[in-house]
């Protein structure tokens, strides 16, 4: 099923200021809170909708492009930032959208129930040349995350007893509230560390390199990120952060990206562009063949369909522009210059274009 709109899913106009995304993703969120809501699958779809929505609409980056290629732009499905949140992932991130009592504050404290503390993401970039983005790849990428360690045994923290939060009353102006905050000694995991090997820390993590695979969609541009769930830093009795992948495109040396186009430059002598020729072009799939009619006009732009980018998430295909250039020779043996010259006051050699010779203007509107 298609996603909604961000802003339709908070109710909130597309120029809304910052303040209004946050009061309006409070409201979504107090209204479809699980806890207020038990057993209920539709409360609780909306509640991670609410969040998603809020995830990159808070961002000044995330929306910037979410404004301008819509959910592509952001991801657009489970496994890319931004989509496929589950509840831990909103209530270790958007849990002090609330104040410093957090979401069960407001809801008596979630029957006493302990929210799972999250580690820290991990984010590394990625180069990809112009056919990994063009036709998806699967990379490998070398991280050094923090790892339980092997054989470390943990016990309840005796100052939270095991839940991660100490609570006390608060007065606030709607009365009386219970407010819960991080635990101090065990730093909200609600473990602290029993026994350890001698080569982990004081928390019982040790240090861990390892080769992850991650399969890379057609179509990624620079600065998208995708997210691993679950390849981050780990932490004693919590859930491991992510590895967040940014996308980094390295400059092709022929072909130039232009959205999901290709553009190359093609330059023909001035003896092919008169008589016509079979040349050979690049293109992301490999060489090919194309056929240039007789009387080819400098600045033409050939399209060939489908051989640009496919869409993130989509089905469609962009095209490859050629732009034809006909090169001025700038030397000329004695030969060449005097068949030039006999041939400079022949009719046919008169520059007469007619209407069907596009403007530079035209041709920039209709492919561009």
């Amino acid at each position: 099923m298609a996603k909604r709109d961000y802003y339709e899913v908070l109710g909130v106009a597309k120029g809304a200021s910052a303040e209004e995304i946050k009061k309006a993703y409070r409201k979504m969120a107090i209204k479809y809170h699980p806890d207020k809501n038990p057993d209920n699958p539709e409360a609780e779809e909306k509640f991670k909708e609410a969040a998603e929505a809020y995830e990159v609409l808070s961002n000044p980056e995330k929306r910037q492009r979410y404004d301008q290629f819509g959910h592509q732009g952001v991801g657009g499905g489970a496994g890319y930032s931004g989509g496929g949140m589950n509840m831990e992932d909103i209530f270790s991130q958007f849990g002090d959208i609330f104040g410093g009592g957090g979401f069960d504050s407001f809801f008596g404290g979630g029957g006493g129930s302990r929210r799972s503390k999250k580690g820290t993401n991990l984010r590394v970039k990625l180069k990809l040349n112009l056919s990994e983005v063009a036709n998806g790849v699967e990379k490998k990428i070398k991280v050094k995350r923090h790892k339980v360690a092997e054989g470390v045994t943990f016990k309840n923290c005796a100052t939270c007893q095991g839940t991660g939060q100490v609570k006390k009353v608060v007065n606030t102006m709607l009365g009386q509230m219970m407010s819960a905050s991080t635990c101090p000694t065990c730093q909200g995991s609600g473990k602290i560390v029993d026994k350890k090997p001698a080569n982990a820390d004081y928390q019982g993590l040790v240090v861990s390199e390892e080769i992850i695979p991650i399969n890379i969609p057609a179509g990624v541009g620079e600065g998208m990120q995708l997210s691993l769930s679950g390849k981050g830093n780990e932490i004693p009795g919590g859930i491991p952060g992510d590895l967040l992948i940014v996308i980094e495109e390295v400059s092709d040396d022929v072909l130039i990206r232009d959205g999901n186009n290709v553009v190359y430059d093609l330059y023909i002598s001035f003896i092919d562009a008169v008589l016509g020729a079979s040349i050979e072009v690049p293109t992301i799939e490999g060489k090919v063949k194309i056929k240039l009619e007789p009387g080819t006009q400098s600045g033409k732009i050939l399209r060939l369909k489908g051989k640009g980018i496919k869409e993130l998430n989509g089905y469609g295909k962009g095209d490859q522009l050629i732009h034809v250039n006909v090169w001025t020779p700038k030397e000329l043996n004695k030969e060449e210059r005097q068949l030039l010259e006999s041939l400079r006051g022949s009719e046919n050699f008169r520059p007469n274009p007619g209407k069907s010779e596009k403007s530079i203007f035209d041709k920039v509107k209709e492919f561009f």
